[in-house]
């Protein structure tokens, strides 16, 4: 009789373990998705506090935050999907934002941008009309990146943009950016110019090493779609992607350079494009949009061999 007892008291710790296990499971872990909307906790960096809403409701505050509101459906809609797949991507690989203790943060640092004030009705269309839809590659998640204009042709791999090699991204190509025929005068062709002591800083900062004063700035390699992957720097090498960041990517606007040259006691740089290069251009998707395409065919233009997947009705 003992050991009856003692066998149903295992069967039921094995029971419960497994159940147990079964719900910890991030979103989208298991076949076939979420079977419904899950509510998300986001950490509001502008005042501290920390509040739970519903993920649509989330989407549609990023959406308007990350691309104009007044542009068309479409585009917002494909922004949407993006948006929605790397909440779930970071939700399901890193807890989402850990020193935070939430689900998601309105800084662009730590996550996406956020602004509930910017939603209007074409951003509550394109998030209602894309509803529970995310990107997927192999049943998995992508790395759903995005930038702003692709200066004509978008990076061939994640590592040639963002210096990124942690994971495989095959979904990732390089393909026409139809944005550039309609994206603004700065986009187009723009120059900046730093100052060589702020040059030795930037360096600093990518590498941490001091190259020294700067005398020599050249281009030591680029990638398939013409991005600046690599620079030589007083013999040094630095990640170009790195550099930008470390410049300043609102100014160095991308690695996509079209001149580089040190004259008058600075570094001057001149290029094409704005971001990263990486996955979707929002100018693209906004000319594909505008052409006709759906929200779904924008993401799959730029993101190859996926799936749009929806997760719950």
């Amino acid at each position: 009789m003992k050991r009856v007892r003692l066998a149903l008291i295992l069967l039921l710790c094995v029971s419960l373990l497994y159940t147990g296990c079964r719900a910890l499971r991030r979103p989208g872990t298991e076949q076939g998705g979420l079977k419904q909307e899950p509510a998300i906790s986001l950490y509001v960096a502008e005042t501290g506090e920390k509040k739970r809403l519903k993920m649509e409701e989330y989407i549609k505050g990023v959406v308007a935050a990350e691309m104009d509101p007044t542009w068309p459906v479409e585009a917002l809609a494909a922004q949407a999907i993006l948006a929605r797949t790397f909440t779930l991507e970071r939700m399901e690989s890193t807890g989402g934002v850990p020193e935070r203790g939430t689900d998601a943060s309105t800084s662009v640092e730590e996550f996406q941008a956020y602004d509930q004030g910017r939603i209007n009705d074409n951003v509550i269309k394109a998030v209602d009309r894309t509803r529970g839809e995310t990107a997927k590659y192999r049943g998995r998640y992508i790395k759903a990146w995005f930038f702003s204009d692709g200066g004509g042709l978008t990076a061939a791999s994640a590592e040639e943009g963002l210096a990124y090699n942690k994971e495989p991204s095959p979904y990732v190509h390089s393909v026409k950016d139809p944005g550039s025929a309609i994206t603004v005068p700065e986009n187009k062709s723009w120059r900046a110019e730093f100052s060589l002591a702020d040059v030795r800083e930037a360096v600093k900062k990518a590498t941490g090493s001091d190259p020294g004063p700067v005398t020599r700035v050249a281009v030591s390699q680029t990638g398939p779609s013409g991005r600046v992957t690599a620079l030589e720097i007083n013999g040094a090498s630095v990640s170009g992607p790195a550099l930008r960041l470390a410049l300043g990517s609102e100014k160095m606007r991308s690695t996509l350079l079209t001149a580089l040259k040190v004259e008058g006691g600075k570094l001057v740089v001149s290029g094409r494009g704005f971001g990263h290069g990486v996955g979707m251009s929002q100018w693209g998707a906004r000319a594909l949009a505008s052409q006709g395409k759906t929200a779904e065919q924008i993401v799959s233009y730029f993101f190859k061999d996926i799936e749009i997947v929806k997760e719950w009705k």
